[in-house]
């Protein structure tokens, strides 16, 4: 009998996270990394919600409270969404969560059996990836390509759909494409999952980044469409659109009540409740003006900041990078700089067990991080499935405009540097990470 459960091994990262080791490693050594890894704004959350906060802990809301949440704030939350998706939302079917990464797992729990199908965007947030494989799902990834902006239809959903579909993930505005769907494109979708999807097929759309928009461009919701509200999770929260991820406020609103007091059993199972006071603030995020002024500066700086990025990349031989029309990342290819610094050919002389690990632009990934110090994620980071042959790397464009330029001129040094690559390759470093 061993010691730690079967199913322990197919529960995933997120690399993002997980590179922190090697982050670390490096500032040890003395050097300075530019973070481009992680999916954190750069902006502190607003003077008048950190009040909001402070008061309440003051007053001494600090206790339990309802495990499905404060009922002003599943307030606030049902308004937000009625306001922003034109559907009538009632608290009772709204439930709050430590962050939005806990209702992937929550959804994956509720809905899902072994063997049941889970068509999820690929590449997309690796926790998808992680969640279906757990519970023994049939992970179905939806491949999104470069050449549509990350965007699909409803024609390359239907390829994919089956009796045994049992969830659809979306995402848009994407982690980590910044590709964001249409007003048409989700009418198609919602179509055929009405015509094509069994009654029980239930829609996970990850509404996380529905404030970082660019171009003009408003927030789309699948949920806005005839018939998605009884059949969809709608999961976002306050970490991106308000710079609070610190603070761990997330939510879902539940097609039904029914399916909202499953999530709140899962919440007393696992963390009883998010603290109050906090909620206290989550509210305020929406329902005090001061909020909408805090969320169009910062959108701004993300867009001024991908203004500049794209061409800059674009300008580095080898590198191809798409104008993001949301969230804050590029996902730029580098199969050209890959090609000229060897990388493809050294991926193909090390161990088996080592290229099992790793991908050419994850070698890429760690000779910029480990000999320029620049930290960024490469295309398994965000779905293994399907990964290979594509060769991207996700930057993080929440740092200020000087990390950005520095960034980026070291990633043009670096793409130069066939000698540097070899020789990274053969150090003890290289043997650590790819031997």
């Amino acid at each position: 009998m061993p010691l730690i459960a079967r199913r322990m091994s197919h529960l995933g990262t997120e690399n993002a996270f997980k590179l922190g080791d090697d982050i670390q490693q490096c500032v040890d050594r003395g050097m300075d990394v530019i973070r481009f890894n992680l999916g954190a704004p750069d902006f502190r959350s607003a003077p008048h919600l950190n009040r909001v906060a402070t008061e309440a802990l003051d007053a001494g809301r600090s206790g339990y409270c309802d495990p499905a949440g404060i009922l002003p704030f599943r307030q606030a939350i049902a308004d937000h969404v009625g306001r922003t998706r034109g559907v009538d939302v009632t608290p009772e079917r709204v439930v709050v969560t430590p962050g939005a990464k806990p209702p992937i797992g929550y959804t994956l729990q509720t809905y899902v059996d072994e063997g049941d199908e889970v068509i999820y965007p690929s590449p997309g947030f690796p926790i998808y990836e992680s969640w279906v494989r757990f519970v023994g799902a049939v992970p179905v990834p939806l491949p999104l390509s470069a050449d549509r902006n990350f965007a699909f239809t409803a024609d390359d959903l239907a390829a994919l759909v089956t009796e045994r579909t049992k969830l659809i993930i979306l995402c848009s505005p994407s982690n980590p494409t910044g590709g964001v769907l249409s007003r048409d494109e989700l009418a198609g979708i919602a179509e055929l999952v009405r015509d094509r999807c069994r009654p029980d097929a239930r829609v996970y759309s990850d509404e996380i980044y529905e404030q970082i928009l660019f171009d003009g461009l408003e927030h789309e919701s699948i949920v806005s469409h005839p018939g998605m509200s009884g059949r969809t999770v709608l999961a976002s929260g306050h970490s991106k659109g308000f710079a609070m991820t610190g603070w761990r406020l997330g939510w879902a609103v539940l097609p039904t009540e029914e399916e909202a007091a499953i999530f709140k059993r899962i919440n007393i199972n696992i963390m009883s409740c998010v603290p109050p006071f906090l909620q206290e603030a989550g509210a305020a995020a929406y329902e005090d003006p001061a909020s909408a002024v805090e969320v169009r500066t910062m959108v701004a700086a993300f867009e001024r900041r991908r203004d500049w990025i794209v061409p800059a990349l674009n300008e580095i031989p080898g590198v191809r990078c798409r104008t993001p029309k949301g969230a804050f990342y590029v996902f730029p290819d580098v199969s050209g700089v890959c090609e000229r610094l060897g990388v493809f050919k050294a991926c193909e002389k090390i161990h088996k067990s080592a290229r099992d690990r790793t991908t050419p632009a994850g070698m890429l990934q760690m000779f910029l991080l480990y000999r320029y110090g620049v930290a960024s994620m490469d295309r398994a980071s965000f779905g293994r499935i399907g990964a290979e042959g594509q060769h991207f790397l996700r930057l993080s464009i929440a740092n200020g405009m000087d990390d950005i330029r520095r960034g980026v001129g070291r990633i043009e040094a670096a793409a130069e540097d066939t000698r540097g690559f070899a020789e990274f390759v053969r150090s003890d470093d290289g043997r650590a990470l790819f031997g």
